[in-house]
């Protein structure tokens, strides 16, 4: 087991640390080995650039939980990659918000190997099930991991394909890696551990909410050369995956489908925006090879802190429905709750009952 030092019991205690992210971990770092911040006053950490009440969550760390998730670790042996490790994927540092921590069990190789990602309706038709299916396999056969998110339908299908030929798979998931969920991929998910890799930003022991699913989609897409869209409707989870790859600058493919099957409304809206049109696997491999040399989508020529700033500046210090900061902002409500997304994980907004407020 991996970081059997304090260097472990150091990065829960960050990750648990409200407020802290990557971005001022990396500030940190250029002036403080970050191994030595727990031996500091309150005082010192402001001086070095920490925000006061950051200084004093970090100072207030309760190192009992801290010992219990690393016993939860050894226990299900469970490998943490910090955001410095050489093996946290450099794909994955490129997007906003990465994670502080990756949770993994399985082959922890494969997060360095080019990935395909594949999503779709949970609710998939059998053609769309045996499409995906196909597609992981043929994926997998040309030296690709196929990557997806475990939910039932299309992401089942897409592990199940990419495992049929030995082939790698990864399955990002909105719990913790020890937990089972959805149940019926209890066997499913035992695979994918022996056989590829599982892994989350969540901490051991997390059980599903709903809130959790969105945010693992900008991991599946930032870990990947590009992302396969086999069935999905217009409002749903997959979108969020894809809007996040078009944020990311990733390649979007999609299959195409009859217009009488609701399932095929998301792929020929992507077609119709600029995505891929797929028939088969050497329509994928044309791309990837040179996915970030040139870009079809039309999407605004904003840099990520400039979008996050358009939102933020749009909820306000009381509760501010999605409705309206979508109105402020002048921006669709998809675009704006994945935003809102990377603006709740960086602790700027936080989600109430109604909406959001601003927080700083």
């Amino acid at each position: 087991m991996k970081d059997s030092s304090g260097k472990l019991s150091h990065w829960l205690a960050f990750y648990l640390c409200k407020g802290l992210g990557v971005k001022t971990l990396l500030a940190l770092a250029q002036k403080q080995p970050l191994d030595t911040l727990f031996k500091l006053t309150h005082q010192q950490l402001t001086e070095c650039g920490l925000n006061p009440q950051v200084a004093s969550n970090l100072l207030a760390t309760n190192w009992q939980q801290v010992e219990h998730y690393q016993g939860l670790i050894k226990q299900s042996q469970i490998t943490t990659i910090d955001y410095f490790d050489p093996l946290y994927p450099a794909l994955l540092k490129e997007i906003a918000t990465a994670p502080l921590l990756l949770f993994c069990r399985g082959n922890v190789e494969l997060l360095a190997s080019p990935q395909i990602a594949i999503v779709g309706s949970r609710n998939a038709t059998p053609t769309g099930l045996e499409i995906a299916a196909e597609f992981a396999h043929q994926l997998t056969l040309a030296g690709l991991t196929v990557t997806s998110g475990m939910a039932l339908g299309i992401d089942g299908a897409a592990h199940k394909g990419a495992l049929a030929g030995n082939g790698n798979t990864i399955a990002v998931l909105g719990t913790g890696v020890d937990v089972y969920y959805p149940k019926r991929h209890k066997l499913l998910t035992d695979q994918v551990c022996e056989r590829g890799l599982l892994v989350s930003e969540f901490l051991p022991s997390t059980a599903a909410n709903a809130n959790n699913f969105p945010r693992r989609n900008r991991i599946i897409s930032g870990l990947s050369l590009g992302v396969l869209i086999v069935e999905a409707q217009i409002k749903s989870g997959s979108l969020i995956t894809v809007r996040y790859a078009l944020e990311q600058n990733k390649e979007v493919f999609a299959v195409p489908g009859s217009i009488k099957n609701p399932l095929s409304e998301a792929s020929h809206f992507l077609i119709k925006q600029g995505a891929k049109l797929v028939e088969n696997v050497s329509d994928i491999l044309d791309e990837v090879s040179f996915f970030c040399e040139s870009s079809l989508y039309n999407i605004e020529e904003l840099t990520v802190e400039e979008a996050s700033c358009k939102v933020l500046n749009s909820v306000g210090y009381e509760v501010t429905a999605v409705d309206l900061i979508a109105q402020r902002s002048q921006w669709s409500i998809d675009k704006v709750q994945a935003r809102l997304l990377d603006l709740e994980l960086e602790d700027r907004v936080e989600r109430v009952l109604d909406g959001y407020i601003r927080i700083r």
